[in-house]
């Protein structure tokens, strides 16, 4: 398994150029949507650099960032929806009961025991409350289940493993017809 710290963590978007001067738009993911200039370098998924601010400013529902490196409007369009990452360390330390999403995926499902029966596979939101979508072991469909204190009562990071006691339950639910 690759060391965590160096796994690239998606902290925005790029949502294509500004004018013609070179600036381009930018939606921030982080807690404090400032905070995503702070990290330096963003990089493209393979962790090639996309774009490095030199400043920010607010716009409507993203930033308008004058990047350093120079391209034509239609090469910034051109890449309008690259999410931009920054390297897990460089992250600060969750507080708390809190996680970041990259930490739960891959992460074991333990209802009962020591025997996993399924794997967090992504962590989705559909417009309500996160979601945490379980591969089971026995295969199949992916199961649902709310991520909540009541549903995912116990989270170890280090051991690897998140236990969710009413697992077969949601399973089953996924099984019923849909009317």
């Amino acid at each position: 398994m690759s060391d965590p710290s160096s796994k690239l963590i998606v902290v925005g978007a790029l949502k294509g150029a500004h004018g013609v001067r070179g600036e381009v738009r930018v939606k921030s993911f982080t807690a404090d949507p400032a905070d995503l200039f702070e990290y330096g370098a963003l990089t493209d998924e393979a962790g090639r650099i996309v774009l490095t601010p030199v400043s920010a400013r607010p716009g409507n529902d993203h930033f308008i960032v004058k990047p350093r490196e120079q391209k034509q409007k239609e090469e910034w369009d051109a890449l309008k929806g690259t999410l931009l990452h920054v390297p897990r360390a460089q992250l600060p330390a969750a507080d708390a009961d809190e996680f970041y999403i990259e930490d739960l995926v891959g992460l074991e499902v333990h209802s009962v025991g020591n025997v996993a029966e399924g794997r967090v596979k992504s962590v989705q939101n559909f417009g309500a409350d996160d979601l945490l979508e379980i591969q089971l072991i026995t295969g199949g469909a992916s199961v649902f289940v709310p991520f909540t204190l009541a549903d995912v009562p116990d989270i170890d990071l280090n051991a690897g493993r998140i236990r969710i006691p009413d697992l077969m339950q949601w399973a089953e639910e996924g099984d019923e017809p849909q009317a």
